[in-house]
């Protein structure tokens, strides 16, 4: 049949029978039906659902409900429901391949976007909730949330692109490892930042401290001014500001002095070796009598601890329920005074570091004592001998008794019938006569 027998014949034949790339009008009209029928439901199923759910909200105080309104009335566009609504009333059609193909992907990639729409809405909402209970009206509260989000928002985006340019037909495998590579490299060369920015949320969700907190940081004590997303800046006693790295602060040992909620006070008390033992027993009451008249202080424990190299040595633990340092100091300030003024009524005297030397004298002619060891002379060894008039070591002052010559001193220049120098008289005869 000719072209111009066909326009005949379709001229002649009632107007649901042309036929549309394939489809007679009267299925066109049917499906344009269902889909009108697909969007109307569509969206009253979304209007009353989200109606109702807006009632409930308003008699509840939870968040969920509102999170879900929202979701549904303004997260949910009207695009998708009319995308949804093509693609049901193409059902009833009977379309070429290549078109059939083209609405299933853009129905696709549309519902892709929405489930993205949703997940960005719900990223934005649960990280909110998450940070507001940590300190609502915090900056770093809020600097925190806005990294989080943006770190999860480009992650989420990243893969919708990935997953939409699947739905287009291209291949993404090459792709995919790029960014894996380039992820790898990127991670190496931004380690330490990356770790710093996921400490501050740590810092954030955690809260070891807050702004305005006193923290000792290994060596390094002051009050937190800022925490940032890469360092954490601490006002120092002494007027300078410290500068740490997040990450570097959370490997270390923090003390956050804020926090206290009571004083931990201990001290010792030294008294000398000749205080009375009725005067020692006596010191711990004392101790505690006036520890316990002071305001705002709980007594722990008094006891006499040791006995040190040169004092009797007494330990006293007490708390101050305030942890206010001033008031630590005006309380210890007051328990010191209170304790000398006590001690001095008592007639105890406070120990200090203090050493006895004792010192031997010894006579122009008294040999050194046995066990008795000079300085600089080794045990055993003989006194050396000293010129005349030098004085005795052990004395000063003292002149030493003369020695005699060597010539006097020598065993071979007397006769074996003389007393040898120096010996005496009495044991001289003795010997005489044993002799004759």
């Amino acid at each position: 049949m000719t072209a111009g027998a066909q326009l005949v014949v379709l001229a002649a034949a009632p107007f649901t029978q042309w036929l549309i790339l394939g489809n007679p009008v009267w299925r066109w009209l049917v499906a344009l039906g269902i889909a009108l029928a697909v969007l109307v439901a569509l969206k009253l199923v979304r209007d009353r659902v989200a109606g109702r759910l807006a009632r409930l909200a308003g008699r509840t105080a939870g968040a969920w409900d509102d999170f879900l309104v929202e979701l549904l009335q303004r997260r949910t566009g009207f695009v998708t429901l009319v995308v949804l609504a093509v693609w049901a009333g193409a059902q009833a059609l009977v379309l070429p391949e290549p078109v059939a193909f083209r609405i299933r992907q853009i129905t696709g990639i549309v519902l892709v976007l929405q489930v993205a729409l949703w997940a960005n809405h719900a990223i934005g909402f649960f990280l909110t909730r998450v940070f507001k209970a940590r300190g609502e009206d915090d900056d770093e509260v809020a600097a925190a949330l806005a990294a989080a989000q943006l770190l999860s928002r480009v992650g989420l985006w990243t893969v919708v692109i990935l997953v939409v340019l699947r739905q287009l037909g291209m291949d993404i495998t090459a792709l995919v490892a790029g960014l894996g590579i380039a992820g790898i490299a990127v991670g190496l060369a931004l380690q330490n930042v990356l770790g710093d920015l996921f400490a501050s949320l740590s810092i954030v969700l955690d809260k070891p401290f807050v702004v305005g907190d006193f923290i000792v940081v290994d060596n390094f004590a002051g009050t937190v001014q800022h925490v940032g997303i890469k360092t954490t800046r601490v006002r120092a006693l002494t007027g300078e500001e410290i500068v740490i790295a997040n990450a570097d602060l959370l490997k270390s040992r923090i003390r956050n002095m804020k926090r206290m909620t009571e004083r931990r006070v201990e001290f010792r008390i030294g008294v000398t070796y000749g205080t009375p033992v009725e005067k020692l027993e006596r010191i711990p009451a004392m101790v505690r009598e006036i520890i316990e008249a002071q305001p705002q202080v709980r007594f722990d424990r008094g006891h006499f601890k040791q006995l040190g190299d040169s004092a009797l040595i007494f330990e006293f633990v007490y708390f101050v329920t305030d942890p206010d340092y001033v008031l630590y100091m005006d309380t210890q300030q007051a328990i010191n005074l209170a304790i000398y003024r006590r001690f001095m009524q008592e007639g105890i005297e406070f120990a200090f570091p203090t050493q006895t030397v004792h010192l031997v004298e010894e006579g122009p002619e008294t040999a050194p004592a046995q066990g008795v060891v000079e300085p600089g002379r080794a045990p055993g060894a003989a006194a050396p001998a000293m010129p005349a008039g030098a004085p005795s070591p052990g004395v000063a002052g003292t002149p030493a008794p003369a020695t005699a010559s060597p010539e006097a001193s020598s065993p071979a220049r007397h006769r074996p019938d003389e007393p040898a120098p120096g010996e005496p008289p009495a044991r001289r005869a003795a010997e005489g006569d044993s002799a004759r």
